[in-house]
């Protein structure tokens, strides 16, 4: 076994010996050249190459381009002859050798075969994977492919020109790593040092505290004896001053007893027994009793101190993982209305973070308008959760990053579409009054301007005035024409049409000309049994509910179906006759099922469908909304709601939720606005939205149906 000096793998001596290993022209080259330095830098005399045999001239130089080693005489030679005149020379010394390894160039290779020996190996058999010479293209390598090695080589060297950049970037990353690593070293340091200082801290604060309060309760301990002791010591000479008086009388009346004459003892026995009695009456006045006890207890309640000592403090190392951070949009975002991101900080383990002090950024970038940007403000909430306001300055298409400590979090970027605000007040005051058969969904352009889907099977288009300004389709099944075109949306300047009873969807420009269609009856992938709504997601792929058919498909752009919400079945998954359809702020679909009465919420991918039920006790909680809606003479009919099922609100009362709750992506109205009756006008509906519009932004921010994510789908 041997090591290879290329890829540095282990490996056997095959049966046979070296040299039947493969050919390694750089590998050869480096050891001829190792050879000639290691003779360049020895003490000893090196022969010249050009001399004969013989000669007693050492070598003084090197020829890169000969490989040769000249003496004196040579190199003069050398250097006049015009073909060799210009070649590199280097000294014999570690300069030399220096240069000659940087210098160098290997020479030519001739072919090993016998006979071929003068010709060049200027040919590479991929067959055989070997440089060959021209004679043996034409004999042993005759069937073989067989390219000229300039050409292998370009090819060659393109591929590692490839990897160098691969590598050099890879090399960048692994740079930047390693100075975050570095970064990182010197965090863990200042970390470890501030923990350190803060544990030294918070233990000489409960030592000093500790002290303190030992100080304290020694001196109110000796108050306490030092007062009971001078009770006692009081009592106590109280007491003996006593036993003093009526030993002093006991001792006169002995002595008069034993000593004196009856005329002593009637002198003095009157004095005697008064005293006596006197200091003895004394005596049973007060109390033999210590007038103070002797216990003098401590409550120091040191065993529940020392377990929480024990366990004070902890060392944290966990921290939050930006990939796993979650973050949710609570407001939709409007050009020059404050948009709002609430980020939770988690953990590598999903935990969430309950501690603040992260670096959280968030930035809004425009697609269009050069890439304009928006910088967000970040409010800390110190419990693991930022709150980030960005105010939107243009319409359109927009990605949203979000980064903690530099790194994006999940979910980020993110595409996300800002609306053009709106000026309500001047949509209603229109003055044309257009006769409209049942105006049943409405979309609206970036520049203002209003599409709304009519049962006169053609789309009229207003401007923010509510002016008329143009008509699209006519009644029919050709291309551009409609038959009950139910649903619109509108995406830049292209215009998508549920074209309901044709059982397709059409793509027509904002002007109204035809670009593409897809669909036809039938219930395969990407047939129609009646289509009545399609929406387009941040990433321009078309989201369609398939009546009939109880599922929603969802497309590419140009009609390529790429997805498949079967309601058919049983569970969460389940829904039967989907009629509306919207986007919350994270992406996530919301189906109005009026065949179950629920609205199915699923993510992007199809995952899902948590159910939100819309009985009509659901509906008639709304009552001080109800009443908010009555002054805005009746937008929505509420009572007509609560009798009946969501399809006869067109399941766009769901709307009215999510302009509450979700600040749906879309503008559709009310079903009951639209589909008013026979009789109204467009100049009605365009009031009638106006005060609904009017309603639903001033409800925003009190969710009804709040999504958490859209990873999970989740309704609360």
């Amino acid at each position: 076994m041997f090591q290879c000096p290329i890829c540095e793998q282990n490996t056997s001596i095959p049966v046979g010996g070296a040299s039947v290993l493969p050919q390694n022209l750089h590998l050869g080259f480096e050891v001829e050249v190792a050879g000639y330095m290691s003779k360049m830098t020895s003490n000893s005399d090196v022969a010249c190459d050009q001399c004969a045999e013989g000669s007693s001239d050492p070598a003084v130089v090197f020829c890169c381009a000969c490989h040769h080693f000249l003496c004196t005489f040579c190199l003069e030679h050398h250097r006049r002859n015009r073909m060799w005149s210009k070649h590199k020379i280097v000294g014999l010394d570690q300069e030399g050798a220096r240069q000659l390894h940087a210098t160098m160039k290997p020479r030519d290779y001739y072919c090993s075969q016998p006979n071929h020996e003068d010709n060049e190996l200027n040919f590479y058999c991929e067959t055989c994977s070997l440089l060959v010479c021209l004679h043996c293209t034409t004999v042993t390598h005759k069937s073989h492919s067989v390219k000229e090695i300039s050409t292998v080589a370009k090819t060659h060297q393109m591929e590692i020109s490839g990897a160098l950049e691969d590598a050099n970037e890879v090399v960048t990353k692994l740079t930047g790593a390693i100075d975050e690593n570095k970064r990182m070293i010197e965090q863990v340091e200042i970390s470890s040092r501030n923990a350190f200082l803060a544990i030294n801290q918070a233990f000489e604060i409960l030592q000093q505290t500790l002290e303190e309060r030992k100080k304290t309760l020694l001196s109110e301990l000796e108050a306490i004896s030092l007062s009971k002791t001078t009770a006692l010591t009081l009592q106590k000479e109280q007491f003996e001053k006593m036993v003093g008086d009526i030993g002093h009388y006991t001792d006169m009346a002995s002595q008069i007893l034993q000593t004196h004459t009856d005329h002593g003892i009637v002198a003095l026995g009157g004095l005697i027994p008064t005293e006596l009695q006197a200091t003895l009456k004394r005596v049973q006045t007060i109390s033999l009793t210590p007038n103070q006890h002797s216990n003098i207890s401590v409550s120091l309640k040191t065993d529940d101190l020392v377990r929480q000592l024990s366990k004070l403090g902890e060392i944290s190392v966990f921290f939050p993982s930006p990939s796993s951070c979650t973050w949710m949009s609570t407001s939709v975002a409007k050009v020059g209305t404050r948009y709002h991101v609430k980020v939770q900080s988690k953990t590598s383990k999903g935990e969430e973070y309950p501690h603040g002090g992260v670096e959280v950024k968030g930035e809004m970038r425009s697609k269009t308008h050069n890439g304009a940007v928006v910088y967000g403000e970040v409010e800390d909430h110190r419990d693991g959760t930022y709150t980030i306001t960005l105010t939107p300055q243009t319409a359109g298409p927009h990605q949203l990053l979000i980064t903690m400590d530099g790194q994006h979090v999940q979910n980020s970027p993110n595409d996300l579409d800002v609306r053009p605000k709106r000026d309500y007040h001047t949509l209603c005051n229109a003055q044309q009054v257009i006769q409209c058969n049942r105006p049943y969904c409405v979309a609206i352009h970036d520049n203002g301007d209003i599409y709304v889907g009519s049962y006169d099977h053609c789309i009229y288009v207003f401007d923010q005035t509510g002016q008329l300004k143009n008509t699209i389709g006519s009644s029919g099944s050709g291309d551009g024409q409609f038959s009950y075109p139910h649903g619109i949306s509108i995406k830049g300047n292209v215009l998508y049409v549920a074209d309901t009873y044709n059982h397709r969807v059409q793509k027509l420009t904002s002007s109204g000309k035809f670009l593409h269609k897809f669909g036809q009856y039938g219930s395969g992938q990407g047939q129609f049994n009646r289509p009545l709504a399609v929406i387009i997601d941040s990433n321009n792929k078309l989201i369609v509910s398939d009546h009939y058919n109880h599922r929603i498909q969802i497309f590419n752009k140009n009609g390529g179906w790429l997805l498949t919400i079967d309601g058919n079945g049983t569970g969460n998954h389940s829904f039967q006759y989907p009629w509306g359809l919207a986007l919350d702020p994270q992406g996530n679909i919301n189906v109005a099922a009026h065949g179950s009465n629920t609205i199915k919420v699923f993510t992007k991918e199809g995952v899902g469908g948590v159910m939100v039920e819309c009985e009509d006790d659901t509906l008639a909680s709304y009552s001080e909304d109800e009443k908010e809606m009555e002054k805005a003479e009746r937008a929505v009919e509420w009572k007509m709601a609560k009798k009946r099922k969501l399809h006869d609100v067109r399941c766009f009362a769901m709307r009215i939720y999510f302009g509450v709750g979700l600040q749906c992506v879309s503008y559709t109205v009310p079903a009951t606005v639209l589909r008013s009756r026979a009789e109204s006008t467009t100049k009605k509906y365009l009031g009638a939205y106006q005060r609904w519009r009017t309603w639903a932004d001033a409800r925003q921010g009190v969710p009804s149906f709040p999504v958490q994510g859209a990873s999970s789908g989740a309704v609360q």
